[in-house]
């Protein structure tokens, strides 16, 4: 072969390596600014009033005859209905809820030998904004313990009065604001310490809004929390966000 054409490949060859070479370095530079980013939470946290008050209360009645059990139920029904709108509550807010009758001698297995063999239960749930005068009135109902009127558990695992907020639409998008806020300055101080400059971002999930008993131990994310029993709450969400680092 000709020394000139031999030259003439040798340095298309050496040109090729060197483009290629070029090329490759670029897309790695490319890959590895593309593929650097930081993940951050960002954190959210407001402390609320409840804002609907929901009180159920029950009366019951031992007695052997239906008729002598009803006019019990329906005495103790009208004293608390009168205790509850002369301290304020209105009646729209009165619901008349269940009114069970159980006959122990049907339930008993074998010869039944109690003393009264009909229990009869009724309950009446109040629901009203004004959280703060049904908890006040809550703390009253020894005047009915003083009428006659005996006011019975619940029984149902919750409690006899749950306090709840349900204004969590109004507030959300100022602490989702202020949630990613938060991420943005801990990203902020993670490329300030590490000499790199924060990019776009990337993506961003919502966590759940956790609403809990002010007071209460667990935050909800993997163990349980009181959330029905404190007048206060305390509203929460964490955000995930993920941003580029150039």
């Amino acid at each position: 072969m000709h020394t000139k054409n031999k030259l003439f490949i040798a340095l298309g060859i050496i040109l090729g390596l060197f483009l290629h070479g070029l090329l490759l370095g670029y897309a790695i530079q490319r890959f590895n600014k593309e593929d650097r980013s930081i993940s951050v939470k960002g954190f959210s946290e407001r402390e609320v009033l409840a804002d609907q008050a929901v009180w159920t209360i029950k009366t019951e009645a031992t007695v052997n005859d239906l008729l002598d059990g009803s006019k019990q139920i329906e005495s103790a029904k009208k004293q608390i209905v009168a205790f509850l709108v002369k301290n304020g509550v209105k009646q729209q807010e009165i619901i008349q809820l269940d009114l069970n009758v159980t006959d122990k001698l049907a339930q008993a297995y074998g010869s039944y030998t109690g003393t009264y063999r009909y229990l009869v239960q009724n309950k009446i749930q109040v629901r009203s904004s004004d959280v703060q005068k049904i908890q006040d009135l809550s703390r009253k109902t020894d005047e009915l313990l003083k009428a006659g009127v005996s006011i019975s558990s619940t029984n149902d695992y919750r409690p006899a009065i749950q306090y709840l907020f349900t204004g969590l639409n109004d507030i959300k998008p100022e602490m989702l604001s202020e949630a990613t806020a938060n991420a943005r300055k801990a990203a902020e101080e993670f490329t300030k310490d590490g000499n790199v400059e924060l990019g776009k971002l990337k993506r961003a999930s919502q966590g759940l809004f956790s609403i809990v008993d002010r007071d209460a131990s667990a935050s909800g994310e993997g163990g349980y929390a009181s959330s029905v029993n404190d007048i206060y709450k305390k509203v929460r969400v964490v955000i995930h966000v993920e941003y580029s680092i150039d």
